[in-house]
């Protein structure tokens, strides 16, 4: 056998750098680590790119639909270029909408059963924050009333409280596959009796086709079960989805249902409308512990315990719920959980289901729990119309917060607008920022400037008829940055 002459220690690191681009972590100005022998921060930079799935918006005839992207403006020009698109979710794959410029919102309007979901991404400058919201109205018929979701990044695991398989009710989850190969995901329904029974095994192994969405009837997984009040689990098997919540209940309304935050043993539902009529708080123990939560109102004046609810005991593996019915009375509220016993915290998930309304003028919408704004968080879709946005600040904790309020301009024009808003800790404040001279929709970002964490959700009021027709979306940090270590090459590594 022939023998292989030695490399030299020159061929060994060019190839090595060529291979993986071998680097250590640097101190500023230093050839190597600090001389405290500590890794220096990373830097942040902006991330370059986005992706978003919006589901199919309605089964409705005589929907109309208005789609909203938005990248929110750098403090200093952007520099370089950028591109954005949503696509149909369908082989096709036709465009319905591509902004073109950041801190500008673009959007585009469907009408009908036909619209498909869509998935899409952001790259270069418009992909920090990059922000989409679907919102339909349909006016009359079994799912009448307004229906807004923010389109979301695909995940692998989703948690849903206040699903239902009820008579009156239709609870269809939807999926997309944005990517190029099948997705198969598991679904699992808990009521207050723990893990629901499904019918031979409906709920497991579902595909979704690349580049394509796919709706199931909750309560075709469980026949003839009748779940009030209920936990989905979703998770993936292979791929990634998209993944939301159809609600439509009769005689009431319909909206979507979004994915609660993850469990956690505090949590925070912002922005339940002062005029509730019914506010029910479902929550879920996904744990092998039970969870005992003190339940308080953070209102404008501070946070108070409902007479009569002041805790809600939620058993391992199984669902709880608690009618606080008109529990706002009259003023904006959030509902904050935690622990009735610090050191006996146990992780939970948790979402409102809201009524506005009486009669045949009632209204449904659901509020879940979601995470602080962080640095910065965004909205799309706010309209200029009197009284149509809400803009819900809530400061669960014991440290005030001041925060920043841009409202860009509208899709058909105007000048942003901002405001410093400072709120009280334990309260919930409302304000409202808009663009000056604006028209068509706008979109609104909040940067948290000191103090909190803050959480936040946007109230849209689009009336009908004398029905108070809303939908509540929660607002989480856009994490349009990423942490990236400064680096440079350490050929001492191949003598080590």
């Amino acid at each position: 056998m022939k023998q292989r002459a030695p490399l030299t220690l020159a061929a060994v690191a060019a190839a090595l750098a060529a291979l993986t681009g071998v680097a250590a972590l640097t101190a500023p100005g230093a050839g190597g680590p600090a001389a405290d022998g500590k890794a220096p921060a990373a830097a942040r930079m902006p991330v370059e790119r986005s992706l978003l799935v919006c589901p199919a918006p309605s089964s409705s005839d005589i929907a109309d639909t208005t789609y909203t992207a938005f990248t929110p403006g750098a403090a200093a020009p952007a520099e370089g270029k950028g591109s954005a698109r949503l696509l149909g979710a369908t082989k096709d794959a036709k465009p319905v909408l591509e902004p073109k410029e950041v801190g500008k919102p673009f959007g585009a309007t469907a009408s009908g059963a036909d619209a498909p979901a869509l998935g899409g991404s952001a790259d270069g400058v418009l992909a920090p924050g990059w922000t989409a919201q679907l919102t339909t109205k349909v006016s009359v018929g079994r799912a009448r009333g307004v229906l807004g979701a923010a389109c979301t990044a695909p995940g692998t695991d989703f948690w849903f409280p206040a699903v239902s398989t009820a008579k009156g009710r239709e609870d269809y989850l939807h999926l997309t596959n944005p990517d190029d190969a099948a997705a198969v995901v598991d679904i699992r329904l808990f009521g207050p009796d723990g893990p629901a029974k499904p019918d031979a095994g409906t709920g497991e192994n579902i595909r979704i086709d690349p580049k394509s969405s796919k709706s199931v009837l909750l309560s075709s997984l469980v026949p003839g079960s009748q779940l009030a009040d209920a936990t989905a689990h979703v998770t993936t098997r292979a791929g990634r989805v998209g993944a939301s919540v159809q609600v439509a209940e009769e005689g009431v309304g319909a909206d979507w249902l979004p994915a609660a935050a993850d469990p956690a043993g505090s949590l925070v539902l912002p922005g339940i409308p002062a005029d509730a009529v019914s506010v029910r708080l479902v929550a879920f123990a996904p744990g092998d512990q039970d969870a005992d939560l003190k339940i308080r109102l953070a209102g404008p004046n501070g946070a108070i315990s409902p007479a009569g609810n002041e805790q809600l005991h939620v058993k391992a593996g199984m669902t709880a719920s608690v009618d606080l019915k008109d529990v706002t009375r009259g003023e904006p509220g959030s509902l904050l959980l935690a622990p009735a016993d610090a050191k006996k915290a146990a992780p939970v998930v948790a979402a409102v289901r809201v009524v506005r309304g009486s009669g045949a003028k009632q209204e449904l919408g659901f509020v879940q729990a979601s995470g602080p704004v962080g640095t910065r968080a965004t909205v799309a879709d706010n309209r200029p119309e009197e009284n149509a946005t809400a803009l819900s600040l809530t400061v669960p904790g014991d440290t005030d917060a001041k925060v920043k309020v841009t409202a860009s301009p509208g899709t058909g024009g105007g000048e942003a607008a901002s405001q410093e808003v400072t709120v009280k800790a334990g309260t919930t404040q409302v304000v409202a920022v808009a663009p000056a001279g604006g028209k068509g929709s706008y979109a609104l970002t909040v940067e948290t400037l000191s103090g909190g964490p803050v959480h936040a959700a946007r109230t849209l009021n689009l009336p009908h008829e004398g029905t108070s027709m809303f939908t509540v979306q929660t607002l989480s940090d856009d994490h349009s940055t990423v942490a990236v270590p400064k680096a440079a090459e350490d050929l001492s590594v191949l003598t080590r």
